[in-house]
This record gives C-alpha cells, structure tokens and sequence, in this order.
C-alpha cells in the first residue's frame, strides 16, 4: 500500500511559529527545514530581521547548529518554532565579539605570546561573528581578517572602525550629533571645490569628494539603523519635501556628481557640489537630528 500522502498530511498538521507566536504561513511545495527557513529568511531581507534559532517540537537547536538540520524532512515534525530578531542586533554582538578578539590578539602580541595570538586569530576565524560579518559586512571583514596578522598598527585602525560601528548601532543619534562638525567642514569645502579645480588644486578637491563620500556614507548608514530599529520617518519633512523624496533626489545627485568627477566633467562636478550636495548633505543630518525632538 503507497502510504506517500501521508508526508502531505503531516506538512498540513506543522505549525510554525515566529518568536512563540503563531505564523500565518502556509506550506506549499516545501519538503525540509532548509526551504522553509530560506523562504522565510528571503522574506526577512526587506524587514531588517535576520533569523536566530530554531526549536523542533520543542527542542532548542543552537543557531551555529542550524544548518545541520537543514536537510531533516518535514514528515513527522508538530512544530518548528523559528526565532528572529532585528539584524541590528546580530550585527552588534558581531561586531562586540570581533573588538574583544581584537583587542586579545593585539595585547597578545605586545607580551610575545605569538601562540596565544594565533589561537585567538582561529577563534575568530571559525566563530558566529566572523560567519556574520562575511555575508552582512564582506569589506570590513576582509579587513578584520587582514587585521588578525602581526600588522598591530593595522590591526588597531581596524578596531577603531569596528567600534564606530558599534556606536552607530547602540547610540546612532548621538552618533549622527558626533557629525555636526564634520558634515559642515565638508560642505564648506564643497562650496570651495570649484575654485579647488579652476586653480588646479587637484589633491584637495580629490580629498573633498573622498571625506564627502564617507560622511554620506555614514549617513545613510544611521539612516537605515534607525529605521530598522522602529524610528517612523513618515512625517518628518527635510527642505520643504518628504524625507524619502529628498533622499531620492540626494542620492541621484550624489551618483551624477560621481559620474561627472569620472568624466572629468570638472564645471558639472563643481556645481553640483556647491548648488546640490553641500546644502543637501547639512539638510541630512538636520533631519535625523530633528528626531531628537521625539525622544
């Protein structure tokens, strides 16, 4: 007798729950735990959420010992309790663990202990940190294993930006306050940078767009933190307009400008700078720090 219906039956009966609440998710062609926890953690992308855990009936499964169950078949399983949380979250315990193991590795160096350092550099290697940094963070993780060497003196510039980053996601408003003077010597140096090219100073006006290039940067960085984190931007207005149209009109400014330096279309570029990014980049962080007023 075929008794095959039956794996049917069981998917039917699965309840799936997220945190320990119940999931209102319905099971099509899915077979395993590994697609179901893809098709789930495809839809987390967008949210901001990342998965964390598992339990299967019940029983806790460690979040480094997940992917071993990946292929364990449907059939037969009452319930999979999926845990998530805000993938800021993970990416701050990341990001804590790596600067701990900086830090080791570099007071392992100062005292000799060449052994104990090369341990330390394993552990980063093989650990839940590492793993997250690589698919969230592949830069600053390349440089954090570039950091795990004897090069002390790099391995210290990358802990700086290892804890700024820490900072960004445990306090990003302070953060963006510790921004105040920067974005505004850079766009100040924006308003110049036209003069900076009509006089040939071709070293600082490179600078300006480079130092412009990173506060931006980390603007949107908060940005993106502080709504992943439950800020409602909805009504906050920046220049008369919608926070989402004028960053949308920033970001397009802000990629025409690139082209235009890459073309060398040098009286585009200044314009641009003084008339577009400089007011835009000020009116940026005057928006998030309006959130202040909400606290």
């Amino acid at each position: 007798m075929d008794f095959s219906f039956l794996g049917d039956i069981y998917c039917s009966m699965l309840n799936i729950s997220i945190n320990g609440k119940t999931a209102d998710i319905t099971l099509e062609a899915e077979k395993t735990i590994g697609e179901v926890l893809s098709g789930i953690d495809s839809w987390l992308q967008n949210s901001g959420f990342r998965l964390n855990g598992l339990e299967i009936d019940g029983e806790k499964i460690d979040s480094h010992a997940v992917p071993l169950v990946f292929g364990r078949e449907l059939a037969g399983i009452r319930a999979l309790n999926i845990q998530v949380c805000a993938g800021s979250e993970l990416a701050l315990d990341a990001l804590t663990d790596a600067a701990a193991l900086l830090s080791a590795f570099g007071e392992a160096l100062k005292t000799g202990g060449r052994e104990e350092a090369e341990k330390i550099a394993a552990l980063w290697e093989s650990g839940a940190a590492a793993s997250f940094l690589s698919v969230e963070f592949p830069e600053l993780y390349r440089d954090l294993g570039a950091a795990f060497t004897d090069a002390a003196a790099r391995s210290g510039a990358v802990k700086g930006i290892v804890e700024e980053r820490i900072r960004e996601i445990a306090r990003p408003l302070e953060e963006a306050e510790r921004l105040e003077a920067l974005v505004n010597s850079v766009a100040a140096r924006l308003e110049e940078l036209p003069l900076d090219i009509q006089t040939g100073k071709d070293s600082r006006a490179a600078e300006t767009v480079t130092l412009f290039s990173a506060a931006a940067e980390k603007l949107f960085r908060l940005y993106h933190i502080l709504k992943i984190q439950g800020e409602d931007f909805s009504s906050l207005m920046v220049e008369g307009a919608p926070l989402a149209a004028f960053l949308e009109e920033f970001s397009g400014a802000v990629n025409e400008m690139l082209r235009a330096y890459q073309g060398r279309d040098l009286v585009l570029v200044g314009d641009l700078a003084e008339y577009e990014l400089a007011p835009r980049l000020k009116g940026f962080l005057a928006g998030l720090l309006a959130l202040r007023e909400k606290v």
